[in-house]
């Protein structure tokens, strides 16, 4: 039998079996209404379960302890919160995370070590701890949970971010879901803002662990929207087993589907993150090609897409093409500027280094798409990677300097 990975329709993070969701809304956030602020994650049983955090010497509370549950490779739920994001708030910050996950565990019955916890929002700012722990008790979980969970972790997001993956192989099969958040300070080094993963699949630990790491680093560790890394990143994994397979190990069989499955989860939802930026209007896509090695085409593409002069030029519609070339060439990726060949969208403009005659207004008109390729190559070598970006706008600004006011 064929592998097959198929898209479900309306799928999320509680589509594979055994897991279960749910939001409400506590008063973390001060709009009311259909803006739910706190929710779980849980699974039937407890899980194999992986994730990486975010590199940014602050890390919250809620970083600090979750990584520090999950030494065990296991959990059984998560419970987050949006609209603080209890950073930089001390021992009692470390409290609050720990209490949070207390409170899960009275009203769930999952022991409080195997209960992680995530928080984004405002940074400096002391939890609301009572209107949490009666929000918790509120919650009511459900198969279908996911949506209204991808609603509770959204700040300035204006749209949620889900996908689930129906994966048949060889008469077996499984399912995974996942969600994520994320909109403005995101620049990540092995993580993004938040991301919950799930699965129905067994899997070995250490596969898991390798999978994770090697799905983010082709998605959402090449994304950036404005050069700012959180403090509170997170993605995270969990592993049920409910669809009865063997653990599926590195030396498995499985194991290369199950790498694919997750890699395109994991880019499907980069890309939202990228095209959903604070006030952006475009996804930007940039391909480096024809690098000496796969850290040069990376570092050249992020190094592109997250350009201020690129992203404003691409705003305006500007078919400055020299800003690019300029960001690769300041990237520390090998380039040789005779060997470089640029073209946006379906237009070459620049071949062995030498600007070609190109008739600017249809550059133009490229540019004027709600997405906008361009390929970078090199020619020095084998490599390829792509990075996911937006357009800088006037209203990034605005959001920006009235976030807390």
């Amino acid at each position: 039998m064929e592998t097959t990975i198929k898209s479900i329709p309306a799928g999320t993070v509680t589509s594979p079996r055994g897991f279960y969701a749910g939001a409400t809304h506590a008063g973390v956030k001060k709009k009311t209404g259909d803006n739910p602020d706190v929710g779980i994650l849980l699974s039937e049983v407890p899980c194999v379960a992986a994730a990486l955090f975010t590199t940014n010497r602050i890390k919250g509370a809620p970083v600090i302890l979750s990584q520090e549950r999950l030494r065990s490779g296991r959990a059984t739920a998560i419970v987050a919160n949006s609209g603080c994001a209890n950073t930089s708030t001390g021992e009692a910050g470390l409290a609050d995370a720990a209490g949070m996950a207390n409170s899960t565990a009275k009203v769930t019955g999952v022991p409080a070590g195997d209960i992680l916890v995530a928080s984004t929002g405002v940074v400096g700012q002391r939890l609301p701890m009572n209107l949490i722990r009666k929000g918790i008790k509120r919650i009511t979980l459900a198969t279908d949970g996911g949506h209204e969970l991808a609603k509770a972790i959204m700040t300035t997001d204006t749209i949620t971010k889900e996908i689930a993956l129906a994966v048949r192989d060889g008469g077996g099969g499984f399912t995974i879901g996942g969600i994520a958040k994320g909109s403005g300070m995101i620049h990540p080094n092995l993580a993004t803002m938040l991301c919950f993963l799930t699965t129905d699949t067994a899997i070995e630990l250490d596969f898991l662990r390798t999978a994770l790491k090697r799905a983010v680093d082709i998605s959402f560790n090449m994304v950036s929207i404005d050069g700012d890394t959180s403090p509170n990143d997170m993605v995270l994994i969990m592993t049920n087993g409910m669809a009865g397979n063997d653990p599926i190990t590195a030396d498995s069989c499985h194991a290369g589907v199950f790498q694919q499955a997750l890699d395109r989860t994991c880019i499907y939802l980069a890309k939202l993150l990228a095209r959903d930026g604070e006030g952006a209007t475009k996804l930007i896509e940039v391909t480096v090609g024809g690098a000496l090695s796969t850290g040069d085409a990376r570092i050249a593409a992020r190094t592109v897409v997250s350009s201020p002069l690129v992203k404003t030029a691409i705003h305006g519609n500007d078919p400055n093409w020299g800003r690019i070339v300029c960001a690769a060439g300041r990237s520390g990726a090998e380039i040789v500027e005779q060997k470089l060949d640029l073209c946006i969208g379906n237009i070459c403009l620049v071949k062995d280094g030498i600007p070609l005659p190109v008739d600017l207004k249809q550059v133009v008109k490229v540019l004027a798409g709600s997405d906008v390729m361009i390929n970078l190559q090199l020619n020095l070598g084998t490599a390829t990677a792509t990075a996911w970006g937006c357009d800088l706008t006037e209203e990034y600004v605005i959001i920006n300097s009235k976030y807390t006011t």
